[in-house]
């Protein structure tokens, strides 16, 4: 709306209530980086979500591997063993590695299971070390009393 100004004779244009358009270019370019950072933060946290996902499963492959040999009352070989098991709908690689304890009697042998994604093993996702006790030998242990004694097949 046009007003005449009485001063000079020339007339005036009222401003119009609002922004410029420089103030809202500063606006849209601060609302973008923030965007942009929110969906950075966020993808971020789906990759990390998705990886220990993945962790847990490795995780339940080893202890699943180890449990078995134990249902299974299983006095494993030593040296490295390479296999795959499907689990959750994926094929996972492992290795396990068994090797002699400190045991005296050689009853004992140390259980190293190692479980990847990938056929060749590259990058582990989990690593799990048991020890197992052969199923053939009786163990015997002396009672708080000592004058009886136990026994029993250690799983």
């Amino acid at each position: 709306m046009n007003k005449p100004d009485t001063n000079n004779g020339q007339q005036w244009i009222n401003k119009a209530n609002g922004f410029t358009l420089i103030e809202v270019m500063v606006a849209l370019t601060i609302v973008a980086i923030a965007l942009a950072s929110l969906i950075k933060a966020s993808g971020g946290h789906t990759n990390s979500a998705a990886y220990l996902k993945s962790k847990t499963l490795a995780h339940y492959v080893a202890m699943n591997e180890v449990t078995q040999l134990q249902i299974d009352n299983a006095w494993p070989d030593l040296g490295t063993t390479r296999k795959s098991t499907e689990m959750a709908g994926i094929e996972w690689f492992w290795t396990r590695e068994v090797k002699k304890t400190g045991d005296e009697t050689g009853n004992i042998r140390g259980l190293k299971f190692s479980v990847f994604l990938d056929e060749e093993r590259t990058r582990n996702l989990a690593q799990v070390q048991a020890f197992i006790a052969n199923p053939a030998q009786k163990i015997t242990t002396a009672s708080t009393s000592g004058s009886s004694t136990a026994s029993g097949t250690a799983q």
